[in-house]
Parts: C-alpha cells; structure tokens; sequence
C-alpha cells in the first residue's frame, strides 16, 4: 500500500498545481470545485474510480497503482488564453518533477549521513537498503516516490491528448501554430492513436529513465 499512498500524494499534488495555475490564471473554476487543496477529498470525489477504486485494485494485485485525475477549466477561457492554459497544463508535471526533486534529495541526504546504503539488488520501490525497519520503510517511501513522480511528470508531458504535454506544447509554439496543433490532436481519433503511441514510446524509454534515476541515486555504484 506504498505505493498507494505515494500515488495520493503525487495525484493530489499534480491536480491542485493545475487548479491553483488555472486559478492564478484567471480561471476560478476547479478553485470553486475546491481543487486547489493538497487534501485529497475533492480530487478522490471527483474522479472516484481513477483515484480510488483501480488505483486499489493494482495496488493489491500488481504491486503498483494504476489511475488518473482530473481538474475541470472553462474551455472558454482556454480557447481565450491559450498561453495561460498551457502554463495550467505544465503545472501538474511541474508538480510531480518539483517532488521528485524534494524525494532525490532527502535519499542523497540519507546515504551522506549513513541512514541509507546501496541495496544488493535494486527496483523501482527499493532504491536504498536500511538496517532498522523504520528507516528501510522511510527509503521505500522515497523510492517510490522519487521513481513515481518522474514517471507521471514524463508521461503526462507527451504531447497527445489527454495528457498534458497536448496543452503545455503551446508554450514552444507560436500562438496561432499552437492553437491549430491542440485542436488536430483533439479530434477522437487523434487522441486514441496518440495514447496507444505514448503507451508505446514511454514503455521503450522507462529502462533509460530508471537507469539515469540509478545514476543520480548512486553515481558512484553500477547496477546492470
């Protein structure tokens, strides 16, 4: 359930940094929804299934979660502020990157000061080993979330709808270049075949990424 709890905190996290964005934006609507919180609640009773139910389920049959979120804007007010609407876009990986960075350190932190050591065999939930179960469990947590949110930052800046990186690319764009790519990758067809490559393309690229998150984890210790 690490990994449940880490999904939470990384989730939550990500939606309030786009509410929050949309909000400084001068879109009020997910700050209405009460969206800009790091409380859970108002994400989890908005997307019950994505943030609750399978994100359980894979937990307890995979060993790691599953799920999604969302965070309702005017489009109105996208179509309005294209820029704007990007940088909302941006802000959740921002977000998940933002954690990542904070989890990167305190591991680094525990090695320099000896609470934490390079574990004998590596993965995606144990990334450092402890002799006392309380700090083992402290590295596990890390772990999880320091790997987690890299995924989720990645994963969530490629550019095809749903996912952000559909927004957040009118920000290397031009305005009306950016507005003309969003509304191609919108259409239904688009956005199916754009996940399935996502889906495609992240899975080749996740050894590269855990293995650079190796390198910046233990620079001085090979794992194969």
């Amino acid at each position: 359930m690490l990994w449940y709890g880490a999904f939470i905190v990384s989730v939550t996290a990500h939606e309030a940094a786009h509410a929050l964005a949309a909000y400084l934006g001068g879109d009020p609507t997910a700050y209405r929804a009460g969206q800009v919180s790091l409380n859970p609640a108002p994400h989890m009773r908005r997307e019950p299934f994505g943030m609750v139910l399978i994100p359980v389920l894979t937990a307890l049959t995979q060993g790691w979660c599953i799920g999604w979120a969302s965070t309702p804007y005017d489009p109105r007010w996208e179509r309005r502020h294209p820029r704007r609407a990007a940088w909302m876009a941006a802000a959740g990986p921002g977000a998940n990157f933002a954690l990542a960075v904070l989890a990167l350190l305190a591991l680094r932190a525990g090695l320099e000061l000896g609470w934490f050591d390079a574990p004998a065999r590596i993965s995606f939930g144990q990334l450092v080993a402890a002799s006392t179960l309380p700090v083992e469990a402290l590295g596990r947590i890390l772990s999880i979330l320091l790997v987690l949110n890299v995924i989720l930052g990645l994963f969530n800046l490629i550019p095809v709808p749903p996912l952000d990186g559909a927004t957040a690319v009118a920000l290397l764009l031009p305005e009306d270049t950016g507005l003309r790519f969003r509304e191609v990758l919108r259409t239904g067809r688009a956005g199916l075949v754009g996940l399935l490559l996502a889906w495609f393309l992240f899975a080749q690229a996740i050894g590269p990424v855990f293995a650079l998150i190796l390198r910046l984890v233990h620079p001085e210790v090979a794992y194969r």
